[in-house]
């Protein structure tokens, strides 16, 4: 007997991507309806830009990593290079420097999108997923950078329990913030780093907590740094050396501000963080979950002033924050906050097919059931009764509506109630 030789193309994802059945979508649009809420209810407009772009603007300041390597690039026809969106920044500057000069100020958008990164799939991190970005454009108030901090508090409250948050000892998150000026300012002033060397000094910084000690000195070394020069660095990142008044303004600022409006608990000067992306240019934030199994950044943003420059004489004044949907998922797992799953409160029907004849009965009573904003699940094929309420079990539905040739003749129908038993005799 001869072997079937057909060669099946293997049904799963690609690696580092998911399928979302029902299941997990719902858990999904939980995550997004909650950013989307608190969005709108501070006054912000959702915007959606394409999917990929021309790689040279994020090559430009998305970093070595996300603007590197991680890139997901393809060439059109004519040998065009574009890359898959790996962030939204470049995408909305791009577009606001469009409307820039014609719109009232300040311009607060945001959007739910999917983003992917040519990196190795790990825990919380795919190499397709999901962020809210929410952006403030045009404003180089303090007040700019306290209400982007402020919606990243609410929105991880929106996922707590109310009765919670205020209690003395529960900090399942905390909010760490930094200013990029401040390293700036000590690199130059107090370490001797040449302006030119910044940018690659503030790369290897970021990966101070990501990779060993050893590591973390040779590529130091590699930018002819010294001893003497890393033990400063070190004992700065440690919070072992004093702020300067003038530059730190800002940033003392912010903290007194969020710790006036209640938000002390939730709030830590971190002078280790900087933030991976080039374009940050001032005060940056990230929150971090506090989880132990689970300890590490959540998502973070801060003040990008002058990227728009990428694309003209555009000074344009911008901060922003962008969470993601696979470490807060995470996040809501660890803490057991899942039970917060919103339940749709319309009512569900079962309309099963018990007899052919009574089809334009239940034809018409879906309808009526649909104008009165239930959910109508609708029978496809003639089905038992017993084969009717099993399918309705399974599927957690409400409420089964019952016609035989009965019911017919008597011109009614039963309404069951899935969770109770009960039935009504409603008459048609």
């Amino acid at each position: 007997m001869k072997k079937n030789s057909t060669k099946y193309i293997k049904n799963l994802p690609p690696k580092g991507t998911a399928d979302w059945m029902p299941e997990e979508f719902r858990i999904r649009k939980y995550i997004f309806d909650t950013f989307r809420k608190v969005c709108i209810s501070f006054g912000y407009e959702e915007y959606l830009t394409p999917t990929f772009e021309k790689s040279e603007i994020y090559k430009a300041k998305s970093g070595e990593d996300v603007g590197g390597k991680e890139l997901m690039i393809f060439k059109d026809k004519v040998n065009r290079e574009f890359a898959l969106r790996p962030e939204m920044t470049p995408s909305v500057i791009r577009m606001i420097t469009r409307i820039y000069n014609n719109q009232p100020k300040p311009i607060r958008f945001f959007s739910i999108a999917n983003f992917f990164r040519n990196e190795k799939p790990q825990r919380g991190r795919n190499r397709e997923f999901w962020q809210l970005n929410y952006d403030i454009f045009g404003s180089k108030s303090i007040y700019a950078d306290v209400e982007i901090v402020k919606m990243a508090l609410e929105i991880m409250f929106a996922f707590l329990p109310k009765e919670k948050i205020n209690q003395k000892d529960y900090r399942p998150f905390v909010i760490y913030i930094n200013d990029r000026r401040v390293l700036t300012h000590f690199l130059k002033e107090s370490v001797a780093v040449n302006e030119g060397d910044m940018e690659e000094i503030f790369r290897i910084l970021d990966k101070r907590n990501k990779i060993k000690k050893e590591e973390f000195e040779d590529r130091l070394k590699k930018e002819k740094l010294n001893d003497k020069q890393i033990q400063q660095i070190d004992s700065f990142m440690q919070g072992n050396v004093p702020l300067d008044d003038e530059v730190s303004k800002e940033l003392k600022q912010l903290l007194e501000i969020l710790k006036q409006e209640g938000y002390e608990k939730w709030i830590e000067f971190k002078p280790s963080l900087v933030r991976g992306f080039d374009y940050y240019n001032g005060i940056v934030y990230e929150v971090y979950d506090n989880a132990p199994q689970n300890n590490r950044a959540l998502f973070g943003g801060g003040r990008y002033d002058g990227l728009g420059k990428l694309f003209g004489d555009y000074n344009i004044p911008a901060v922003g924050v962008a969470p993601g949907d696979e470490t807060l998922k995470l996040f809501l797992e660890n803490w057991g906050l899942l039970e917060n799953l919103e339940v749709e409160e319309n009512t569900t029907y079962y309309i099963p097919i018990i007899e052919e004849k009574t089809k334009m009965y239940l034809s018409k009573i879906s309808k009526k059931l649909k104008q009165e904003n239930n959910i109508v699940v609708e029978g496809l094929e003639k089905q038992s009764l017993t084969k009717s309420l099993e399918f309705a079990n399974k599927k957690n539905i409400d409420k089964v509506i019952i016609m035989g040739s009965n019911e017919l003749e008597k011109k009614q129908y039963i309404e069951k109630d899935m969770k109770t038993g009960k039935q009504n005799v409603i008459i048609l």
